[in-house]
């Protein structure tokens, strides 16, 4: 959001970037007390989610904001747009609002949109595919295929299910839509938060996309159908406006001195493992990585959070680190994007989510997939079955069969034919985005199109 924000900025387009005030306080505390002060024609607000703040520095809890932001910002959020019109005629140089950009699990900005009689066009975070696939959640439920009858039914090969009348999609599988349809509660909070957002869909003036489009062709015809209006203005890489750098949107401090020690490193040769910033595991998964790991005799940069393993801190055997000390690096956050496009990393350990997905493929770097939650398990199925850039890794992950893996991924014929794929994906996305690219007319058509509409 922040990145689109930055390019229509860009523009000529004067941003007013709105967060919940938990998002805003933690980006504070993360990147610096200055860090959300803005520019007189870029600046930060917040709004309260109205829920009850436990711990400062932890992901908030997904089921109770997908249950209550909307209830709770809309009032917020109008009054903000109201504020920000009232002082148009004063000498601080805010114009009225006149479009809003909306994540697009934030819908209920579309009735103040509606309110205020100005366009809005909605951001969907997530890949494509991903996407797609939660428009069918309404299907699966009608069809029965959800809820599930008792949660033997995840392990017990009914998710092997193979569905033909998806849109778009050919040999898929249950197991691959997002995971918020493996409940036995019909009144499950994020399974029907979803079949909300998807049906607000069509309600918007567009729908903008961070993927490109020989990615995801097939798909994106078939989303058509929801919302003929779709802008595909991807990848969304970092922004080399100068003027900007300063604004970021890491709700970790980065630690930039994995950098210098990549820059040590031969061509190819470090695995990179980030599970994302809200992915957690138990204290053995965690141990199983490591190992596996250990094993592998990789060299390896491993980003932990101090939040990743469940209820427990982030604890590592200390065997593993004497094991380990010379040839890998952990750190609690990193500048993923400029360690994806490094000359030394060779592969990509990652929870499948779309930044990190769409980042590796900018970078061209194949993946392990060890998909956690939401459509982390669809994207997981196109990186290893339509684009051939990954192999994803048991849930019930264990130590041999990560050394295996990150073997393979680093020395082995498949490890090859995914990096020879993965820089083919990276060769379409650097002319997607280039300056002739469908990306860049895309993002052009969409000012035109929506945000400068009379």
């Amino acid at each position: 959001m922040l990145k689109l924000a930055k390019l229509l900025h860009k523009k000529g387009f004067h941003i007013s970037f709105v967060n919940t005030e938990f998002n805003h306080n933690r980006l504070i505390k993360s990147r610096g007390p200055d860090a959300l002060d803005g520019l007189p024609d870029f600046r930060f607000y917040a709004i309260p989610d109205g829920l009850e703040v436990t711990n400062p520095d932890a992901t908030q809890d997904i089921p109770t904001l997908c249950k209550y932001i909307s209830i709770n910002c809309l009032a917020p959020f109008t009054d903000l747009i109201t504020k920000l019109n009232d002082r148009s005629s004063g000498s601080d140089g805010v114009p009225p609002v006149s479009c809003i950009v909306s994540d697009g699990i934030m819908s209920f900005t579309l009735k103040a949109a509606e309110k205020f009689g100005i366009p809005e066009v909605l951001l969907w975070t997530t890949s494509a595919c991903g996407l797609l696939a939660y428009t069918q959640y309404r299907q699966l439920v009608e069809r029965g295929y959800t809820p599930l009858k008792d949660m033997s039914y995840v392990t017990n090969g009914y998710l092997d299910t193979k569905l033909s009348w998806v849109p778009g999609t050919k040999d898929f599988k249950l197991r691959d839509f997002p995971s918020f349809i493996r409940t036995t509660d019909i009144d499950d909070v994020i399974l029907n938060f979803i079949l909300t957002e998807c049906e607000a869909l069509p309600k918007a003036r567009g729908l903008i996309l961070n993927t490109f489009d020989a990615l995801e062709q097939d798909v994106l015809h078939a989303l058509s159908a929801i919302q003929p209006r779709i802008y595909t203005i991807g990848p969304l890489l970092l922004d080399q406006d100068d003027k900007l750098k300063f604004m970021g949107s890491n709700l970790w401090a980065e630690d930039r001195s994995c950098i210098d020690w990549l820059d040590t490193k031969d061509p190819n040769s470090v695995v990179y493992v980030n599970f994302g910033s809200i992915t957690v595991m138990s204290a053995q998964q965690l141990t199983e990585f490591a190992w596996g790991l250990a094993n592998s005799k990789k060299h390896f940069l491993w980003i932990i959070r101090p939040d990743v393993v469940v209820g427990d801190s982030a604890m590592l055997p200390p065997e593993f680190v004497t094991a380990t000390e010379n040839r890998s690096i952990l750190a609690s956050w990193c500048p993923q994007e400029e360690v994806l496009r490094h000359r030394a990393v060779g592969g990509f350990l990652t929870h499948s989510g779309w930044n990190s997905t769409l980042e590796s493929i900018a970078g061209g770097v194949p993946v392990i997939c060890w998909p956690f939650f939401a459509e982390q398990q669809t994207n997981c199925r196109y990186s290893c079955v339509e684009w051939g850039i990954g192999m994803e890794i048991d849930n019930d992950v264990k130590r041999d069969e990560v050394e295996l893996l990150v073997r393979e991924l680093m020395d082995g014929e498949k490890g090859l034919e995914m990096k020879n794929n993965a820089m083919e994906w990276k060769n379409k996305a650097q002319v997607a985005r280039g300056p002739r690219g469908i990306s860049l007319a895309n993002f052009d058509k969409l000012v035109d199109e929506v945000l400068l509409e009379k």
